[in-house]
């Protein structure tokens, strides 16, 4: 478990799954071979042979009043067309209760966009029906991202999502529909970070002139740090996700932003700073 204190806010870290490579899938042009030249991400986020490291996890923020979690993973019993993600059987919630945060006591749930592995644990199969993990939480999507995947709902390529971990929690009326510079408190508010998906957002946190970004998947991997081109097969618009990842990375170069990875590996958080031989690199020994 990692957590940072951000001025008065708390965010802590709840890994689901942490694996070594596999992830061509997902950043096809990230070979071995091309990875292995960008020695800044060993060892934390690339092992020896070029392998990338990635983690599936969800954040908490926890203000003091308020308890957010944000993006909830893959999720337990789930049919899923990826073999390593389908029917997982996790200790998620008993980590998320080991953390402190036990799943009765979330007030928020943020969902920066709604792919498989961001929207797993909105739900859990209690007496043969999928019902909400939150009984007292207020899940928050971004109205772009959900007016979107509304109408272009596609079991091909990972399953049932919207099914299975979207559609009960509207059913049970716990969802609010948002705009993706909604400000959920003066500590949090989401930034828009589009091209991944439609409305994918990024979460903000300022507290005491402390600031973090918790990124969603304008960047999957440190690597794209680097490689702003390498785009995920998964981009609704890669041009867009491009041109997001890049304004992004230019915006907090240099500055104080305490940057989260949704995806990276541990140690998971860092300064973004510019590399000499052109893109950016993810310093995390400067806090």
């Amino acid at each position: 478990m990692l957590q940072w204190k951000v001025g008065d806010v708390t965010i802590t870290r709840v890994v689901e799954l942490e694996a070594v490579g596999g992830t061509r899938f997902i950043l096809p042009d990230a070979t071995r071979e091309s990875c292995r030249e960008f020695d800044w991400m060993q060892p934390h986020f690339m092992d020896n042979d070029g392998n990338l490291i990635m983690s599936v996890h969800a954040l908490v923020i926890d203000t003091g009043e308020l308890r957010i979690v944000v993006d909830t993973c893959i999720g337990n019993d789930k049919e899923r067309s990826i073999d390593a993600w389908s029917h997982l059987q996790t200790n998620f919630l008993e980590d998320l209760a080991a953390a402190g945060y036990p799943r009765e006591s979330i007030d928020y749930v943020l969902c920066t966009h709604l792919h498989v592995d961001h929207v797993g644990w909105n739900t859990m199969w209690v007496n043969g029906k999928w019902v909400p993990t939150f009984p007292k939480a207020r899940y928050l999507l971004a109205r772009k991202e959900w007016s979107y995947w509304d109408t272009h709902e596609d079991e091909a390529d990972y399953g049932p999502i919207l099914a299975d971990s979207v559609r009960p929690v509207i059913d049970a009326g716990l969802v609010d529909l948002v705009e993706e510079d909604h400000a959920l408190c003066s500590e949090v508010c989401l930034e828009p970070t589009p091209g991944h998906t439609p409305g994918h957002v990024s979460v903000h946190i300022r507290s005491r002139g402390a600031e973090a970004l918790i990124t969603g998947d304008c960047i999957h991997h440190p690597v794209q740090m680097t490689r702003t081109d390498w785009c995920s097969s998964a981009d609704f618009d890669q041009s867009q996700g491009r041109q997001t990842r890049e304004d992004l990375l230019a915006h907090y170069a240099n500055g104080d932003t305490l940057i989260i990875g949704t995806h990276f590996a541990t140690p998971t958080a860092g300064y973004i700073r510019p590399r000499d031989l052109g893109g950016y690199w993810l310093d995390v020994d400067s806090s």
